[in-house]
Parts: C-alpha cells; structure tokens; sequence
C-alpha cells in the first residue's frame, strides 16, 4: 500500500505543470533608473541620440528558470526628446512616428533564453506606428540586491535595432534604422 501511494504521489508530481517561483518587479521610471534611448543614422554622416521620457512596465525573472521570465512595457512616443524641440516636434509628426494617432509603443515578451555565454535573449512582439513585429532583443543581467530604501532591485541593460520600413516608418537619407538601448532597473513587488 505504503509503495502503491508513493508511485501514485510521483506520478501526479510529475503530471502537474512546473512551478514558476519568478518574482514581480516594475520598472522604475520614477528615480530615473531606466531608459529608453535611441540612436539613429543622421544623412549617412552621424548620429542622434535621444530617448523617449515616459513609459512604464514590469518583468518578471527567475534566476533558477531564467526561461520562466517576462516583460511588458509601453511607451508614450509624444515624449520623444532628442534635445533639439523643432527635430521632436518633426519627428513626432505624420512625417515619422505620427505620434499624435500612435501615442503608444509596446513591448510584450514572448520568451526568454539564456545563452552559452550568460546573455541573454528576449523575443518578443513590438507594436509601434500601428505595426507589431517580433523582435530580439540581446540583454545582460546587470545585477540585483536589496537598495537604501528597504526593498529589492534588479537591473538589465539590452540592444535591439529595428527596420523603420518594417513600421511603415518614412527613411530620410540612406538610413534605414533605429538602434534601441534599454536600461531596465525594477523594483521587486
């Protein structure tokens, strides 16, 4: 009876879905510690770089079951800011982003994998201009551990590039990309 019940008990253990033992974190955007910056070709000569000011989101990140996290975040694209007012409001407008009728870009991930060399890959679906695409974006754990403040923390920096036609986005010039750098520093929930 005794080995009977073991076996019964084993065999439902092994029937029942793992256990993600993730913790919850937002992004905090309230103390600046995350960031959404781009860099894009400028007439195929340099570069510019500016940053969207305001966006939320949350993740979720297992150590132990790296593959069991995830990430939401939207972006409010009418707080484009490149440090230069008359360059925003054109970029904003119908010619680019169109900000005024796509208001928001959003980022749901849809797995997460670790590589050989501890980086990490974050696939996932990107709606911006109307459009949604997969993308990858390439991160790295920064590092985690309890702040001044008596809660938790944990940080990751990534890099994606993006093809403005995939967006339906107009190209100036022979550029034909955006590059995104994320820096992501959430607080445990």
């Amino acid at each position: 009876m005794k080995k009977t019940l073991m076996t019964l008990g084993l065999g439902v253990a092994m029937t029942l879905p793992t256990l993600s033992f993730a913790d919850n974190y937002v992004i905090d955007t309230n103390g600046a510690h995350a960031s959404v910056n781009f860099k894009v070709p400028h007439l195929g000569y340099s570069f510019i770089k500016g940053r969207f000011n305001d966006f939320s989101g949350q993740f979720s990140y297992d150590p132990e079951n790296v593959t069991e996290s995830t990430v939401e975040v939207v972006v409010d694209t009418t707080s484009l800011d490149s440090n230069h007012a008359e360059r925003d409001k054109h970029l904003r407008s119908g010619d680019f982003i169109n900000a005024s009728k796509f208001s928001t870009a959003t980022f749901k991930s849809t797995s997460v994998e670790q590589n050989a060399d501890g980086s990490l890959t974050v696939n996932g679906d990107l709606t911006l201009h109307g459009k949604t695409n997969p993308i990858a974006i390439n991160a790295n754990f920064v590092g985690a551990g309890n702040d001044p403040w008596g809660g938790y923390r944990a940080g990751f920096e990534g890099t994606t590039r993006l093809e403005l036609a995939d967006y339906d986005i107009a190209v100036m010039g022979p550029s034909s990309y955006v590059d995104l750098e994320l820096h992501v520093e959430g607080v445990k929930q």
